[in-house]
């Protein structure tokens, strides 16, 4: 399972990817005595928190009263209304509008755990290979149609046949099919994928009947193109009103047929949401600021420190309010393009890290905030530590022909910065490296030591604020005879590029849920590092990384599941396939204060604005939005 990454590089999302699908539709399914029962929710090890009677769910206040409006800015504006085609952007927001067969809780224990939304129980064989989901009579599209199994079948087939990140993700799925009695059955080609029937409860479904008919212009729609006209769907919101790439508006649907799912009690409680689109991050904050939308999640460690000094901070109208991070494990990192032939060599990554000074970037320009990433699960249980040992020593024992020797012997270690010897100690160990791979210096210049070509690296991103860090990155570099151009680009450019591959450097990052599986053939996978719109953007390509994906994929019980993941992250650290940059273990959050939530906010999140409502008492003391 998935958390995604920011405006394109660095954010949280569930990926919903897909394989080669068979369709096919049947009278009536198998009614055997000994198949599995019907199970409300599921969970991939232990048992769900909530059983079938609960009325609502812990984490949210059920009086919570309806109304108001709630403002968000989105940097990089959009393009269509189309949430599955793998091209242009998305209007932000969009997933308000739809509704999966089930979803996951904010509060679990076993945080795989899933409850049913327009699926109301679902059943799979002790051997994980084949899943049914029962539909609930009651889901309703907005226009008052029921939601049937023939919707979901086309959502799916129209997903994998569309995206190839969701057809790579689902690709072990065989057979989609629509039986009897509002029931979806998958089957599968391989048994024990302990994740494939939960993931595919993530499925975003689609109404048939409306993307196969046609506009108010009796033009024919077409779910393989572009779209600017605000879709049928099924979920708590609808669009209200946009302007393309400026804004876009949703309005809580009165009647929405959901509303007293036990899911769904408590939230979606404002009336309006809106997003307005900015193109630059610098204005972003200063909109805030003026009041101009309602709430900010604080990315830049020197916007924390000192960005926030006004009149209405002072006057307690804007909350600064931080929530511990421990739902996910981002690994934020310069990552090279490992399709070039200068970045293919281990020995030449190490350099690039050798020479990357986090200690004294933290101090001078984060303000020591921050924490330098040493794992692609930082800050989780998942991350590795120490040297392996149990279970992970054995699952790394069963692989060690692929694996590098060294991760039976050395911890992994960021190289320290921080003071003038130390980064000569480092920059002098860079070089020895560089010369081991072949590169020589003349005339200040590392250049090939066999073609003469000189070492540069163009380094892109869509964020001026890069400068802060890239720049001292980039003289440290220079030390070594690198020349790093920083180019900045705009958000739709920028985002061409990576899809394309077009790139040598850049800052991205990984967001990952606390149980791992599938996705991570798309993050890391030989079989993606050559799909453009994979999220495998260095172009990893490693029998061992290969092995170790499908031990966790295969695990067993949670426990396996942590030590497999454990020799994954392991290993992909020891290949130094990026230079990790940091992360905070923490959401910096910003917001005038016109909003209540729920006394105890879920452990994993924060819940922002789905649990959240608008405050009438506090609104009028903070004074109506503009």
């Amino acid at each position: 399972m998935v958390f995604a990454n920011y405006a394109f590089r660095r954010s949280l999302a569930k990926i919903v990817l897909a394989g080669a699908l068979s369709l096919s539709f049947a009278a009536s399914g198998p009614a055997l005595a000994e198949e599995p029962q019907w199970k409300h929710a599921t969970a991939l090890t232990g048992e769900p928190r909530y059983g079938p009677d609960v009325s609502h769910f812990d984490y949210v206040n059920p009086e919570a009263p309806k109304g108001g409006k709630v403002r968000l800015a989105d940097v990089g504006g959009f393009d269509t209304f189309n949430p599955i085609l793998p091209k242009g952007n998305p209007a932000p927001g969009i997933g308000l509008i739809y509704e999966t067969l089930m979803e996951q809780a904010l509060d679990e224990d076993d945080i795989s755990a899933q409850y049913g939304v327009i699926a109301e129980a679902v059943r799979y064989p002790e051997d994980y290979s084949w899943v049914e989901y029962k539909l609930n009579p009651d889901a309703r599209w907005h226009d008052g149609k029921p939601i049937t199994p023939e919707d979901v079948v086309w959502s799916f087939e129209k997903a994998t046949e569309l995206s190839p990140r969701q057809k790579f993700y689902y690709h072990n799925v065989t057979s989609a099919k629509a039986l009897a009695d509002g029931v979806v059955r998958f089957e599968f080609d391989t048994a024990g994928n302990r994740e494939l029937p939960h993931i595919l409860g993530q499925v975003m479904v689609l109404p048939k009947h409306w993307w196969t008919g046609t506009n108010a212009d009796g033009e024919k729609r077409d779910i393989g193109s572009s779209l600017l006209e605000p879709p049928l769907g099924s979920g708590p919101y609808k669009v209200k009103d946009f302007e393309t790439n400026r804004r876009v508006t949703y309005e809580r649907v009165e009647d929405y047929w959901g509303r007293d799912l036990p899911i769904r009690v408590g939230t979606n409680n404002l009336d309006e949401i809106q997003y307005d689109s900015y193109r630059d991050h610098t204005v972003v904050l200063e909109a805030f600021k003026g009041d101009q939308f309602d709430w900010r999640t604080e990315n830049v460690a020197k916007n924390w420190a000192t960005g926030y000094d006004s009149p209405a901070s002072a006057k307690g109208q804007i909350i600064l309010q931080t929530f511990p991070d421990r739902g996910r494990g981002i690994m934020q990192a310069f990552v090279p393009n490992l399709r070039l032939e200068k970045f293919q060599d281990e020995r030449v990554r190490r350099a690039l890290n050798l020479a990357f000074d986090f200690e004294s970037v933290n101090r001078t320009a984060f303000f020591d905030q921050y924490k330098r990433t040493d794992s692609f699960f930082s800050g989780t249980e998942l991350a590795h530590s120490g040297l392996p040992e149990g279970k992970e020593l054995e699952i790394l024992e069963s692989v060690r022909d692929l694996v590098p020797a060294k991760v039976f012997t050395e911890k992994y270690e960021n190289p320290v910065g921080g003071d003038v010897q130390q980064v000569r100690k480092n920059l002098r160990d860079a070089i020895g490296l560089l010369r081991e791979a072949g590169y020589e210096l003349k005339d200040g210049k590392l250049v090939d030591s066999k073609s003469g070509e000189p070492f540069t690296i163009e380094f892109v991103d869509n964020d001026p604020n890069t400068e802060r860090y890239v720049l001292p990155y980039a003289q440290n570099l220079k030390k070594l005879g690198i020349d790093l151009s920083l180019r900045i680009l705009d958000t739709p450019q920028y985002i061409n590029r990576i899809r394309s591959r077009d790139f040598e450097m850049t800052t991205l990052a990984w967001g990952q849920s606390l149980s791992p599986g599938n996705e991570q053939r798309d993050y890391w996978g030989s079989e993606a590092a050559d799909k453009q719109n994979s999220y495998n953007y260095g172009g990893i390509k490693d029998p061992g990384v290969d092995a170790l994906i499908e031990k966790v994929i295969f695990a067993e019980d949670r426990d396996t599941l942590v030590a497999a993941t454990h020799a994954l992250d392991r290993v992909l650290m020891h290949h130094n396939y990026v230079v990790p940059q940091w992360y905070s273990g923490i959401y910096r959050t910003a917001r005038w204060n016109r909003f209540g939530h729920p006394d105890n906010i879920p452990e994993y999140t924060h819940g922002f604005p789905t649990i959240w409502w608008y405050d009438q008492e506090l609104a009028a003391q903070t004074g109506e939005a503009k």
